[in-house]
């Protein structure tokens, strides 16, 4: 392995990457709010942090100045030959802490420092390490001496191979410089903290109007807009899109908006009428001349003098009659269930009629195996009989078109909770995922998965769907090969009304 790869196989920059992307995407999933106080605060502490630390470095070298000018002129101390350290410092009046080592030919080497209220002698140990620590080619430093801390020295020669060595305590001066950082620090913290309640006040006031625009937003996506009859009366308060800030002309442009929408969606809901009713119109309508040529073709087919070529038009006349006589009934249906028509309703056994709908189906397909599994109580809601009887036969007329010979279906009827659920399975090829979603629309024919026997007018899952929900319930469906199930839940009422005869 590399010495630049990682233990896991990742190069460190790609783990230093992902670090950052992380970071990124949590400040992204912040508020606006969080964002524009974390951005200004850190912008001004990194500011103040400068600051301190451009003030401190200024402070410091100010002090430490001082303080070599302080050891200097201490240094210029006088003594006999045959003085200590110790006396030299006696005779003299020096601040506390001053540190002298002082050597002379006659005197040989000696060190003292001035104490609280005394002079202290230094021992022959504080002594060879203070020297050994001086920079003989350096005037001025800073070293440390065993059990008295950090001092600031300085070396002077005298005649006769004497010398002087005296230093001054950095405790002050760090003390100063701490008590300064500190009184900065808490200043900074304090200005941060009172940027923070005031940064957070201005943003909350300003960004107002946008909170505004969010919740009237959020009201009105929760609004089922997809069809029915829509009425937008979700507007963002006059109060808060005033067109003179950025906020407020968003403001106005959501309402503006929402006035188009409002009016599209009123213009949708005339043209949905207006085709409804054009379609029960005309399929009423149609309803006549449709009887008439299927009467007049049937009345023609007895004239034992029609020639074979002549009868065998009749016969596709009259067939085509008939088909486009259901595709008028089902469009006249629909239209009509929209419109609230068409439901009568009473108590029915739902039980019974699936009972009654399997024993069709299986006459209408026996290549196909049928199962019925119902509980043992009879389900009993409040319906249109004949309109849930329709849903029951088309699904399984759906199940017998779509799937090939020897496919299993079987239709189970059960009370769950305060629902009547039915479920209409079979293990055939499965409904094609391309067209799951369109599965309920008028016309749906892009049905490849399943083998089609026969045509149809691709209008009875949507007569299925349309009952369904005139009776407050819902179907879907859930395919996959060898497993279909439609699932249609319908509000039932178990003991109120009473079964009809």
């Amino acid at each position: 392995m590399s010495a630049d790869s990682a233990p896991d196989g990742n190069h460190p920059n790609d783990l230093d990457d992902r670090a950052d992307g992380g970071a990124t995407r949590r400040f992204r999933r912040m508020t606006l709010q969080a964002r524009l106080m974390i951005a200004v605060i850190g912008m001004v502490a990194i500011i103040l942090g400068a600051v301190a630390l451009g003030t401190g470095t200024i402070l410091t070298s100010i002090l430490q100045a001082n303080l070599d000018t302080q050891v200097q002129d201490a240094a210029d101390l006088r003594g006999y030959p045959t003085d200590t350290a110790a006396d030299i410092l006696n005779k003299g009046r020096q601040v506390p802490g001053t540190l002298l080592i002082y050597g002379s030919s006659l005197s040989g080497i000696s060190g003292a420092y001035v104490d609280t209220d005394s002079v202290e002698v230094l021992t022959s140990d504080q002594i060879s390490g203070l020297l050994s620590a001086v920079d003989p080619t350096t005037d001025r430093q800073t070293v440390t001496v065993d059990g008295l801390g950090e001092y600031r020295v300085h070396k002077q020669m005298g005649t006769g191979g004497s010398f002087v060595l005296l230093g001054l305590p950095t405790s002050e001066v760090t003390a100063t410089l701490g008590q300064i950082l500190l009184t900065v620090g808490l200043v900074t913290t304090g200005g941060l903290v009172l940027l923070g309640v005031v940064l957070a006040i201005i943003i909350r006031r300003s960004l107002r109007p946008l909170r505004a625009v969010a919740t009237t937003a959020e009201r009105v996506a929760a609004q089922p807009l997809a069809e029915g009859e829509v009425t937008i009366a979700e507007r963002v308060p006059a109060s808060e899109s005033d067109e003179r800030t950025e906020i407020g002309r968003v403001g106005a442009a959501l309402n503006t908006l929402l006035d188009h929408v409002g009016a599209s969606l009123d213009a949708r809901q005339r043209n949905e009428e207006r085709m409804r009713r054009f379609v029960a119109d005309a399929s009423h309508e149609l309803r006549t001349p449709l009887a008439s040529i299927r009467g007049y073709s049937e009345l023609s087919l007895r004239d034992p003098s029609l020639s074979e070529n002549s009868a065998s038009a009749l016969e596709r006349i009259q067939a085509q009659s008939l088909r486009m006589t259901a595709l008028v009934e089902d469009l006249l249906l629909l239209a009509r269930l929209e419109e609230g028509q068409e439901l009568v309703h009473g108590a029915v056994d739902l039980s019974r009629v699936v009972i009654e709908a399997v024993g069709d189906a299986q006459a209408a397909g026996r290549d196909h195996v049928w199962e019925i599994d119902l509980g043992e109580e009879p389900v009993i809601l409040a319906g249109d009989e004949s309109r849930l009887t329709q849903v029951i036969a088309n699904l399984l007329a759906n199940a017998r078109t779509h799937t090939p010979a020897g496919t299993r279906v079987t239709v189970g009827l059960a009370q769950e909770g305060s629902e009547a659920v039915l479920r209409v399975h079979d293990d055939g090829p499965g409904v094609d995922p391309a067209v799951a979603d369109e599965l309920f629309e008028r016309f749906s024919r892009a049905d490849r998965s399943r083998a089609r026997k026969t045509g149809g007018t691709g209008l009875g899952l949507s007569i299925v769907r349309a009952i369904v929900e005139a009776h407050r319930g819902e179907i879907t469906v859930d395919s996959a090969p060898g497993d279909t199930t439609f699932t249609v839940r319908l509000p039932a009422k178990p003991a109120d009304p009473a079964p009809a005869a």
